[in-house]
């Protein structure tokens, strides 16, 4: 795995419900089992980077660390928001000490806000992408000036679809646990607006497949 280009190697980890549920509609997020967190926490430690949504950071407030398995500090990958009104809380656990963190803003995120996040402490660091919305082809190119060679997509739905949608994700790992939930307000893997023709659809090539307790991890590539 390596820099595609002028964007890092991408692979979006996640873990749905066997109705593709990645959490139910008040936001419980208890879906793998405990040996596919030590799968999680494993991948953790060989990439450079995660990569999530504001929308993750303010409903678990993550620390996405790695602490499942043995570690170092040196061994935490570099910790990324998109976050385009710079509304990551200063208390957040994202921004502690553990490792460090890139919040990326827009045009549209406040000075204050802006501020709060620059003085929190010399491991987190702002950077701007978009006027509106983050761009994500500017992000990725920012990554890669950074050094970071691979990212961890542990998005919530609308990130993921954002990823794919611009053609950044090389692969897809997803554990499916044995479990339904329903609600059509409970998100799925993918969100977003969606797209019209099943001709259209992001197509991907199985290449493993494994049990990990009740849980079965699928890991595919994206065709391109």
């Amino acid at each position: 795995m390596g820099v595609d280009g002028m964007k890092p190697y991408v692979i979006l980890n996640s873990a749905m419900t066997l109705d593709g549920k990645i959490v139910t509609k008040k936001g419980s997020s208890e879906i793998s089992g405990s040996q596919d967190l030590l799968r999680v926490h494993k991948l953790r430690k060989d990439l450079d980077s995660i990569l999530v949504g504001i929308n993750t950071v303010l409903a678990d407030d993550p620390r996405l660390t790695i602490h499942k398995i043995p570690a170092e500090k040196s061994d935490n990958p570099l910790r990324i928001v998109v976050d385009s009104r710079a509304r990551t809380p200063l208390k957040a656990r994202i921004l502690n000490d553990e490792a460090p963190t890139l919040i990326a803003v827009t045009e549209k995120a406040s000075h204050e806000n802006i501020n709060g996040l620059k003085y929190k402490g010399a491991n987190v660091d702002v950077v701007l992408s978009g006027e509106d919305k983050v761009d994500l082809h500017i992000l990725m190119n920012e990554l890669v000036q950074r050094g970071v060679r691979t990212l961890m997509l542990e998005g919530g739905s609308t990130l993921n679809y954002s990823m794919l949608k611009d053609g950044l994700v090389d692969e897809v790992r997803v554990c499916v646990a044995p479990l339904i939930v329903g609600g059509v307000n409970a998100k799925t893997l993918v969100g977003g607006e969606g797209l019209d023709d099943m001709k259209d659809a992001f197509k991907l090539k199985l290449e493993k497949n494994y049990r990990l307790g009740e849980d079965l991890v699928l890991e595919y590539t994206v065709i391109k």
